[in-house]
């Protein structure tokens, strides 16, 4: 067994067990292994001789698909069936009910259930549309008691929402539990919801995605132009017709329709039946299911260009997709069909919402917190509804003769659903020092955070002002330091390659700003304090070189690490090469003597290191076996600031190292693997040049004894004067102007 997420045992959860194996069951199964929490994933019998077959075919679909997070993450879920292995459960905190929506299934199973699990165990169902109320009828108190909802949303491992549904004969130590291990076990935003039809975002989107069809037909809307419109809202680029192409035209009876069923007949959900319409039942009848069946609302032509369905003709044309548009406002006051669409979705939507908020949720953040995880929006309704203005909305509903909700209302008086006074917000910490691109902050007791603001956290020189600033702080004002991310899709992709290109032109600039990088980042490792680089989204290029030199990393378990460099010609040159070489050199790696160190590093950096989630930066020795993941990308900044905090008592810098080096001689093992690759045509030689370059460095270069340890500072400029061979290349320059293109 691996090494588990960071605090994922504290949340209470040491061992799962999913009983289901489909997209869902699998996909649950599999975010709890991302974690490095064992888990039992359980199906029906198979019928071919291999009875743990559809729990194998269930792993296997995530391994596929991308479920996992790493290879090792597949390694710790066993298969097992429903007749052999079901008192596997017994060892199970926390067991997970993902079977078909079927009541009568789920409760003879959760009798099964009840028979072999511990006291304690919680047991929760992924059901969608059946309430809690109706699942723990009959089967007792300690059932009751043990028993919540846990809805997923798919696919489990990218989609952050998980709603819970608890009920008045709940252990409250047991869900809160399970909201600890949502979060801390399975990344999730965990939002508390009431026991009704669709609990949050599925009662919302539902409706919105109902009424946002039904409307944009009724009032002849392209799908094009009533896409263009939704886009306004903030949600993905899909919009609401390209959305229900992605779920599949052939939900909607059976989800939509079991909503209609089971809301009352004075729900304004029955206003837009989309399951009864005539546009769905047109729908089905010819097969236009959406993607799965390469035609819905929109397909591809023969020609590969995009069509869109005529709603009216129920016939294809050519796609016609207006600008889309700006400010929703705006967009509602400049009226038209489209500013009339606009209303009408924001309307209804903010109605309905307000008019269901108390049945559905315990208060108005768990709506929006719900809907925008649940369907990617930016924000949800109410904190749509304040962008507009919740007096103008209370005042247009007026002037139309139509009934105005208590709830919208008390915003209009208040001045919006979150009055300024009372918005939540991120609190700002002291400015110790800032300028246009970086900016360093005292989040108090000496620990600082440094925070770079250009675009995707790009290194500029302003960057490196601060930076070294920051340096010069430690030991002094500073008794730790954080790299912290300055926005949430990066912590930093690197060098301007723009810059870079223009550099690159005078080989005394590019010398200078390869040795400025190095001389900071060796700075950074050598201070007298601790150093941790808290990393959500990119870390590529410098910005993964930064993080080799920080004493201890605190990654989100989906941030990518890459050394990207080799793809476009060049190689790390801000100590990145030098501190892989270092690292690749630990015993504990596996690697026995410089020769085989540098075989490994070559290989390593040749194609470009890029991963997918944390996990693979580990597997790649990207990051250490000392740095922590974390599951929840929120958790990440204040799990780096506890662990600098805990290092800063009897910190110690490293100290630099001598190197062994294999020498020139050594270079011929060194490139084995990719002189092979040549031979066989699998590289040209520009890729084998590269190599080359690579291998210089990490065997000591013309001078490399390996009788003589090499310092670190020689492999540094050996780094630096082997990127600027490199850089001076026309292919490289090439490569670097067509990516800037890209």
């Amino acid at each position: 067994m691996g090494k588990v997420a960071f605090n994922a045992l504290a949340a209470g959860v040491k061992r799962a067990a999913v009983i289901g194996a489909g997209a869902m069951g699998g996909g649950i199964a599999a975010q709890f292994a991302n974690a490095g929490i064992l888990v039992d994933l359980i199906d029906i019998p198979g019928g071919d001789g291999n009875r743990n077959g559809p729990a194998e075919a269930g792993i296997a679909r995530q391994v596929k698909t991308g479920g996992f997070m790493s290879a090792e993450a597949a390694t710790l879920v066993r298969a097992g069936n429903t007749e052999d292995h079901l008192d596997r459960v017994a060892e199970a905190d926390w067991i997970v009910e993902a079977i078909i929506e079927d009541l009568g299934a789920k409760r003879d199973l959760y009798a099964r259930l009840e028979a072999v699990r511990k006291d304690g165990s919680s047991v929760s169902s992924n059901t969608s549309t059946i309430r809690r109320e109706a699942l723990v009828e009959g089967l007792g108190a300690r059932f009751n008691r043990d028993f919540v909802i846990s809805h997923f949303f798919n696919p489990p491992r990218h989609m952050q929402l998980l709603e819970i549904v608890s009920g008045p004969a709940s252990d409250l130590a047991g869900v809160e539990r399970l909201r600890r291990a949502g979060r801390q076990v399975l990344g999730k935003t965990v939002v508390d919801c009431r026991d009704t039809p669709g609990f949050i975002a599925n009662r919302i989107g539902c409706y919105w995605m109902a009424m946002a069809v039904l409307e944009a037909q009724r009032q002849g809307l392209t799908v094009e132009e009533a896409d263009a419109v939704i886009s306004a809202f903030g949600v993905p680029a899909t919009g609401v017709f390209g959305l229900l192409d992605l779920i599949g035209i052939d939900l909607i009876p059976l989800v939509w329709g079991r909503l209609v069923e089971t809301l009352p007949a004075t729900d304004g959900f029955q206003s837009y039946d989309l399951a009864a319409s005539a546009l769905s039942q047109q729908m089905n009848a010819a097969g236009r299911l959406g993607r799965k069946s390469g035609a819905g609302f929109y397909r591809k032509a023969k020609d590969g260009s995009r069509e869109a369905l005529d709603l009216a003709a129920q016939s294809y044309r050519p796609l016609d997709r207006p600008a889309k548009p700006g400010d929703l406002r705006d967009l509602i006051e400049g009226g038209g069909k489209l500013g009339t669409y606009a209303w009408t979705v924001l309307s209804r939507l903010v109605t309905y919402t307000a008019n269901v908020a108390d049945e559905i949720a315990h208060d108005l953040p768990s709506i929006d917190t719900a809907v925008a995880l649940g369907y990617g929006w930016r924000e949800g309704p109410f904190r749509q509804a304040d962008r507009v203005g919740a007096d103008y909305i209370a005042k247009q509903l007026a002037a139309a003769g139509e009934a105005v909700p208590d709830l919208i209302a008390k915003a209009a008086r208040d001045g919006g659903f979150y009055p300024k006074a009372t918005r939540a917000g991120t609190t700002r910490a002291a400015v110790l020092a800032e300028n246009e691109a970086a900016v360093l902050q005292d989040a108090g007791d000496g620990l600082g955070l440094f925070r770079i603001k250009t675009k995707m956290g790009v290194f500029s020189p302003e960057v490196f002002d601060l930076l070294d600033h920051a340096i010069g702080q430690a030991g002094g004002r500073l008794s730790a330091l954080v790299l912290a991310p300055g926005n949430a899709r990066a912590f930093s992709a690197g060098a301007d390659l723009a810059r870079f290109l223009e550099l690159a032109e005078d080989p005394a600039l590019l010398d200078a700003f390869l040795a400025r990088g190095q001389a900071t980042f060796a700075a950074l490792r050598g201070v007298p304090i601790p150093v941790v680089a808290a990393v959500r989204g990119l870390a590529l290029g410098g910005g993964c070189e930064v993080t080799l030199h920080a004493d201890r990393v605190v990654a989100h378990a989906e941030a990518s690490f890459g050394l990207p460099e080799t793809r476009l010609g060049i190689l790390p040159g801000w100590g990145g090469t030098t501190r892989m070489f270092q690292r690749l050199s630990d015993p504990a790696t596996g690697m026995v003597g410089p020769a085989a160190v540098a075989a490994r590093t070559v290989d390593l950096l040749l194609p470009g290191p890029m991963t997918r989630s944390a996990a693979e930066a580990r597997a790649l020795h990207l990051l250490r076996p000392e740095d922590e993941i974390v599951m929840h990308v929120d958790d990440v900044e204040p799990a780096a600031i506890g662990i600098a905090r805990a290092m800063a008592a009897d910190y110690k810098p490293p100290v630099d190292a001598l190197l062994a080096v294999a020498g020139p001689a050594g270079m011929a093992g060194a490139l084995n693997a990719t002189r092979a690759h040549h031979a066989a045509g699998r590289i040209d030689g520009r890729v084998l040049a590269i190599a080359e370059d690579l291998a210089r460095v990490v065997t000591g270069g013309a001078t490399g004894d390996p009788s003589r340890p090499m310092p670190e500072g020689d492999m540094l400029a050996l780094e630096r004067a082997a990127v600027l061979r490199m850089a001076a290349r026309d292919e490289t320059r090439a490569a670097m102007y067509a990516t800037l293109k890209r």
